[in-house]
């Protein structure tokens, strides 16, 4: 047998060994500035799914929603550290991106995944994006899910929503960003009415087991990105990261709502930069694609992992 036949089989082996280690279960890793809270779902023998939720400041609440991927591999979500089931905190010297990726990073170290597909929402896919560019390997694929890579064109996509609600909606957001009075009746009224068209257009799933209440955290949302969905005024107000994806060497999907705040026509655009992708819209959905169609989004990404594995072997 030659060592080039040799090596490849240790390291099926290896990786298979890796997979077959990584249990149902919940635990914490500890992080700079305390620690997070994991959970690993499905007893799948398959390469297994990271899942990294929005926000930033929000909760790996909604990925339950994909449990039932965890038949054919394991899906390992995470609370960002000060929000969710994490150690919940308010220093700002923390809350910058680099240590996203460095809590991401954390994480595949204790687990020990040497072979993973990644998944990012919203907020998520940018530091699906960040930590794939430092750190590649293992990294089999990405999934973008209703993708944020650059604030100006979140912005300027938010505009292009805004001048389809109501002229009474318009303007309330136009008073609100003009004064910088977020907290006004009529300004959080138009936050409703904006989430309801293209955040959750249809009522927010629940999960067995989803057994603890588990909240976001406002002050990180509020310091790093600002007030509401379409008004950025935190430390992210000049995050772009758009030409990063050329980088970008395996197989990636990009999904989107087709009323989504990540309008299907910026996703497209996004997933034309990319060499080796895929994109999808989702019927009906707005931002949460997991509550307004989780059986269509579960497809995608079901579809999306069996073309790569196709494709390697």
């Amino acid at each position: 047998m030659s060592k080039k036949i040799l090596s490849l089989l240790v390291l099926i082996l290896f990786s298979f060994v890796a997979i077959s280690q990584l249990k149902e279960g919940e635990g914490k890793v500890g992080v700079q500035g305390g620690k997070i809270w994991y959970r690993v779902i499905g007893k799948g023998k398959g390469i297994p799914i990271l899942m990294l939720h929005g926000g930033p400041g929000g909760t790996s609440r909604s990925f339950y929603q994909f449990e039932s991927i965890g038949k054919d591999r394991p899906i390992v979500l995470f609370d960002q550290l000060g929000s969710g089931r994490s150690d919940y905190h308010t220093d700002t010297s923390l809350l910058k991106v680099p240590l996203f990726v460095e809590q991401v990073k954390a994480l595949v170290s204790s687990l020990q995944l040497q072979s993973f597909y990644l998944h990012g929402h919203s907020w998520g896919t940018a530091l699906a994006l960040e930590y794939y560019l430092k750190y590649p390997k293992g990294v089999k694929a990405i999934i973008f899910n209703s993708p944020y890579f650059s604030t100006k064109l979140w912005k300027k996509d938010a505009d292009i929503l805004i001048k389809t609600l109501p002229d009474s909606i318009q303007y309330a957001i136009a008073v609100g960003e003009k004064t910088g009075d977020f907290n006004s009746a009529a300004y959080i009224n138009a936050n409703t009415v904006y989430a309801k068209n293209f955040g959750v257009r249809n009522s927010r799933l629940t999960s067995d087991l989803d057994t603890i209440m588990a909240a976001g955290n406002g002050f990180i949302y509020n310091y790093m990105w600002g007030p509401t969905e379409f008004t950025a005024t935190g430390t992210l107000i000049h995050y772009n990261r758009i030409k990063s994806l050329s980088k970008i060497q395996v197989p990636a999907l990009f999904i989107t709502g087709e009323y989504d705040e990540a309008r299907p026509q910026t996703v497209r655009y996004f997933s034309r930069l990319v060499k080796k992708s895929q994109f999808g819209i989702i019927e009906g959905a707005g931002h949460g694609t997991m509550h307004d169609n989780k059986e269509k989004n579960i497809q995608l990404i079901k579809d999306f992992i069996a073309s790569v594995e196709q494709i390697k072997k």
